[in-house]
């Protein structure tokens, strides 16, 4: 049995009403384990009268849980006393409420979802996206999607039928928010992109732009055409003019095509794009979709699309490739590079950091330089050991080490006297 706590994993030492948020947490998004009789740190310590506890917390949940989620409880008997495992099942007719109020897991705590969050549970609850809500403006041109279907697919003219088969029209031949988007232009309600080109610092702006108002695919020709001005140069080896990059165009390819399928559109927040000296940050609406990890985002290929008729579109446009291989290919990108991709995940927001490939670019000092060169020859090594070679102080170790992690050059492994670090 595992012992620590994740995201659709919880202990509980005895049986109080706290459990009852993580009921519904899970019920709204994903299945889920409470282990009554174990402490937070995983160790056993029973639970009395376990038959007349189970029936409590039956009890309980068929009580305090509006709608009733499907869930069973088994009784396991181990060395250090009687335990309950409950498992809830993700439902269908969300949102489950507790005392009228919905919740959700974020890593190992349950917290209460707010106003947007609840009317997308109201809206899963009805087997219906954000997306798919009916468009307020019905008069919709689609020449720019035209214009990329005959070049991805051959087809002669947009029609209603393969607007249906896009999953843009409804039954009745309505226009969804989807489609909306997607069209040659669209509502002042749906924020865009905002792309900043910085000079030295982030007090000099060079260059600034907001795209929107406009189809998607326009939003992201433009920010691809910005970045190819800033990132892309060429040089002459040879007789041959080399075309090159600071930062992989794939890689911010694939990371600005997850910022506008994955976020949320029902909130007034344009999707940030800071172009610097040595990286771009992209900076995406909306945390993780319920019922998906960090971990699982970040290394599993799972995927639990947000915008799924979008996300469509663009895959039969050939802007994403197999779902949820995004983060993958991001990777892959920078195989060869020093600086590596960094990714930064919280509850309102996803952050994906593109080192530029030229390690010379980044701005180390010469002592950092000097630490890089040490563990381009070695396959690891603990502080004590890079003090040793480097002729450093401890705490100047220390100061590099911790600046070197955080431009994501270097990583931290183990805990306490075992610490060691290596590149990326």
């Amino acid at each position: 049995m595992e012992r620590k706590e994740k995201y659709n994993l919880e202990f509980k030492e005895s049986i109080s009403k706290t459990f009852l948020k993580t009921v519904s947490a899970y019920s709204n998004y994903n299945d889920g384990k409470i282990i009554f009789g174990i402490d937070d740190n995983g160790n056993i310590i029973g639970i009395d009268n376990i038959k007349e506890a189970s029936i409590r917390i039956e009890n309980m949940i068929n009580d305090s849980i509006d709608p009733v989620p499907q869930f069973h409880l088994n009784i396991e008997k181990k060395d250090g006393g009687d335990i309950m495992v409950l498992t809830v099942e993700k439902g269908k007719d969300t949102p489950y409420y507790y005392n009228g109020r919905a919740y959700k897991r974020s890593d190992t705590s349950t917290l209460e979802v707010d106003r947007f969050e609840l009317r997308r549970l109201a809206l899963k609850g009805v087997n219906m996206n954000y997306e798919e809500i009916q468009s307020s403006t019905q008069n919709l041109e689609f020449k720019i999607l035209e214009s990329k279907l005959k070049e991805a697919l051959g087809i002669e003219e947009i029609s209603p039928d393969i607007l249906k088969t896009l999953n843009l029209l409804d039954k009745k031949g309505d226009y969804n928010l989807a489609a909306e988007l997607l069209a040659d232009k669209n509502d002042i309600k749906f924020s865009g992109i905002d792309i900043v080109r910085f000079g030295e610092n982030i007090n000099q702006i060079q260059y600034r732009e907001t795209i929107d108002r406009v189809s998607l695919l326009n939003q992201y020709d433009k920010a691809i055409e910005i970045f190819e001005r800033y990132y892309q140069y060429e040089e002459i080896e040879g007789y041959k003019r080399i075309k090159k990059e600071l930062v992989p165009k794939e890689a911010f390819r694939e990371a600005l095509a997850n910022a506008i399928v994955h976020r949320v559109w029902d909130i007034n927040s344009y999707i940030q794009i800071s172009m610097l000296k040595d990286k771009i940050e992209i900076n995406s609406p909306g945390g993780l979709p319920g019922g998906i990890s960090e971990d699982e985002y970040l290394y599993s290929n799972i995927s639990l699309l947000r915008n799924p008729i979008i996300a469509g579109v663009f895959y039969r446009l050939d802007v994403i490739e197999k779902f949820g291989t995004g983060i993958m290919r991001i990777n892959e990108e920078y195989t060869d590079s020093t600086a590596k991709p960094n990714f930064k995940i919280s509850e309102n927001y996803i952050k994906i950091i593109l080192p530029v490939i030229d390690i010379k670019m980044i701005g180390l000092s010469e002592d950092e330089n000097i630490v890089l060169d040490i563990f381009k020859g070695e396959i690891e090594l603990s502080r004590a050991e890079l003090e040793d070679k480097a002729k450093f102080s401890k705490s100047k170790a220390i100061r590099i080490l911790n600046s070197l992690i955080d431009k994501n050059i270097i990583i931290k492994l183990g805990s306490g006297s075992s610490v060691t670090y290596r590149l990326r």
